[in-house]
């Protein structure tokens, strides 16, 4: 959910539980463009079911946070693709692996928000919605199987790249066991010394 009205609706029909997912977050998104900050506790203070945050998550100090702010429990997905398990194709995750901060933008907001690695085919979409595009020639310049050509077949410049902001806070690769159990001892440590400033994401 990308706004407090969504989980309110999900609530009214019977749903169990909401994942609030911040502005942060890869893939698609919610035209609110709400930070995991601001959304998580809005959110939190809707509904009376569990809330699970998502967006920007790929540490234990993260997790902390989202915890402090209400929601019960965390989704990452980011931090995943990072993991050998992962299917993603390798020169995919190499690419992640050496992002910065702002190698990601948030695109196709007339069609379906979308957030992604600035690449070749980033750079068309937006000239393309500079120029007013029609949400039929914008689908049409998607085409199909875009973010398979991308994420699982490795085009790094035409296939469409989804990843979230929290990409530039993994260091390495590793097995997914090994992800959680270094997610899980930091955020033991910060809830220990919660004005700690060192954070491990490898």
């Amino acid at each position: 959910m990308s706004s407090s009205k969504f989980a309110r609706k999900a609530q009214e029909a019977g749903c169990d539980a909401v994942v609030a997912e911040g502005f942060e977050a890869g893939g698609h998104n919610g035209r609110e463009e709400t930070t995991s900050m601001v959304l998580i506790p809005a959110v939190v203070g809707a509904v009376d079911i569990p809330v699970i945050a998502a967006g920007g998550i790929a540490t234990g100090r993260q997790m902390y946070a989202a915890l402090s702010l209400g929601a019960q429990g965390v989704q990452m997905g980011t931090r995943f693709v990072l993991s050998e398990e992962a299917s993603s194709h390798p020169d995919f995750k190499n690419k992640v692996l050496h992002a910065t901060e702002g190698d990601t933008s948030l695109s196709l907001k007339s069609l379906m928000p979308v957030r992604m690695m600035k690449n070749r085919f980033y750079e068309e979409v937006t000239e393309a919605e500079r120029k007013g595009a029609s949400v039929n020639e914008l689908k049409d310049l998607l085409g199909k199987g875009r973010a398979k050509r991308g994420m699982f077949e490795g085009d790094l410049e035409e296939g469409e790249l989804e990843i979230g902001q929290a990409c530039t806070l993994v260091g390495d690769i590793l097995p997914a066991a090994r992800i959680i159990e270094n997610i899980w001892d930091e955020f033991r440590k910060t809830h220990a010394d919660p004005l700690s400033c060192k954070s491990e994401t490898s």
